[in-house]
């Protein structure tokens, strides 16, 4: 499912622009994320949630952080708490809880990406229960677009896109873990262990994908205002000036 090659001069074009230390250290910052996730999203803590915890959370998430406003104004506080609980820790298939809380995130509208849902619910289980569960936020695969880093690394047979979230869910996860299997088995996977380092990886691709194509499209002047590759990944995944990782950041 992997195009090795194609992954293997990802990873070298990234080290061109970023330490081997550096995506350890986000590796490690992802590590410290998910800490704070599984603490404050706990089933016996959940219900407790303060606004500014829900707040800090919404910003530790690239596609929530600048709409946090419109999701607390539509959910309210308890709504929040009560969606969030169900797809953690509701019975049944999780991919049909997490396209449940996609459906009510479309409610929040205001601008907001229709893929907010998906990419919000997928972080929140990800990162409270990196054992069981993937990420997988529109910058990875964009089933609207077709694009994302996902189909930039797996072969051209593999399809990603599916009817309904759900289903959509579970093809990404398949793919995440041969990416993780072959990047661990062939060393194109950097940032320490999984699933850290696939994370890293896809982020990875996905900058040095958004540095080609904007070389391509735009002047140099314009493509200075694009963050250096160590911020951009930062951002995507969620650790750039985190609320939550105040304590672990330097």
């Amino acid at each position: 499912m992997v195009d090795t090659p194609t992954a293997a001069e990802f990873t070298r074009l990234t080290l061109e622009r970023v330490g081997e230390d550096e995506l350890t250290a986000v590796g490690e910052l992802l590590a410290a994320k998910s800490r704070a996730f599984a603490a404050l999203l706990a089933p016996d803590r959940i219900g407790q949630l303060t606004e500014q915890q829900a707040r800090d959370l919404l910003r530790s998430v690239f596609s929530a952080r600048r709409r946090v406003d419109p999701i607390l104004g539509v959910l309210t506080l308890d709504g929040f708490r009560d969606e969030v609980a169900e797809l953690l820790w509701g019975s049944g298939d999780p991919a049909v809880r997490l396209e449940r809380f996609h459906r009510t995130l479309s409610k929040v509208g205001r601008g907001a990406p229709p893929t907010l849902g998906f990419d919000l619910g997928s972080e929140l289980l990800h990162f409270t229960d990196p054992e069981r569960y993937w990420l997988w936020t529109r910058w990875m695969w964009d089933p609207d677009t077709g694009k994302g880093a996902l189909p930039l690394v797996v072969m051209d047979e593999v399809d990603l896109g599916a009817d309904g979230v759900a289903e959509s869910y579970r093809r990404v996860g398949v793919a995440v873990a041969f990416v993780t299997d072959v990047g661990e088995a062939a060393g194109f996977t950097k940032g320490g262990h999984a699933p850290w380092a696939t994370d890293v990886f896809l982020a990875s691709v996905y900058g040095v994908y958004m540095y080609t194509t904007l070389r391509l499209r735009m002047t140099q002047e314009f493509s200075k205002i694009m963050p250096e590759l160590d911020e951009l990944l930062r951002r995507l995944l969620g650790v750039y000036k985190s609320p939550l990782l105040s304590e672990v950041v330097p």
